[in-house]
């Protein structure tokens, strides 16, 4: 599959399942108070056997693409850990993850699963907006010996903040999907109106701006 169908199909089965969901009448609120048009939780995919069979797969064939030389993946905590078990298991490669802190007890692991200094390895996350915590991961692989030959993700906004901090560590990252894409799709398939690609652009181009809110661009 080309990697514009697949980046279609995915966005497809990411609004399907209600992985994506946009509102750009009625904006979320995050955690930091930012006001944005789109919920993401991933996660959903894992409940729908289709779209979790066209994900997994997506993610082990851009891997084998992108990285043939890649000797283990490494899942974020929580949400890239299944997908990171479900596409080595496809893969039939070692895998791990990144604690987003060290245990207190034990052997206080950040990484979990077996990882030998020099190996090659492929970060999974679900999404990418602004990268501070998938960066965290490459930091802590890489101090740990691992050679991360970059990310892959099934979703990513595209936004300047996480682009520059990518850059700044040195490190790429490929999605299966993207911002625009799914916005593009959810016009076609008629989850939102057309008008109302140019707000969620807008609101992708700078979050802290919330003039794009009641159509005010």
């Amino acid at each position: 599959m080309h990697s514009s169908d697949q980046s279609r199909e995915v966005a497809r089965a990411l609004l399907r399942v209600k992985a994506v969901f946009f509102r750009p009448q009625q904006p979320f609120t995050w955690a930091s108070g930012i006001k944005s048009p789109v919920y993401c939780d991933n996660r959903l995919t894992l409940s729908d056997p289709e779209a979790r069979t066209l994900i997994e797969q997506g993610l082990a064939d851009t891997i084998r693409r992108l990285y043939p030389d890649c000797q283990a993946l490494m899942g974020t905590s929580t949400a890239g850990i299944p997908h990171a078990a479900i596409a080595a298991h496809l893969m039939k490669l070692p895998m791990g993850y990144v604690r987003g802190g060290q245990k207190d007890h034990g052997r206080q692991n950040q990484i979990e699963g077996r990882l030998e200094p020099g190996q090659k390895v492929v970060v999974v996350e679900d999404l990418i907006s602004t990268a501070g915590s998938v960066i965290e991961v490459v930091h802590v692989l890489r101090e740990a010996g691992a050679h991360v030959l970059g990310i892959i993700s099934i979703f990513t906004y595209g936004m300047r903040k996480g682009l520059d901090r990518l850059k700044d560590a040195g490190i790429e990252n490929h999605s299966l999907t993207t911002f625009d894409v799914v916005a593009q799709e959810a016009a076609n398939q008629g989850y939102i109106a057309p008008e109302d690609i140019q707000k969620l652009l807008a609101f992708r181009a700078n979050p802290t701006d919330e003039s794009w809110i009641g159509g005010n661009l």
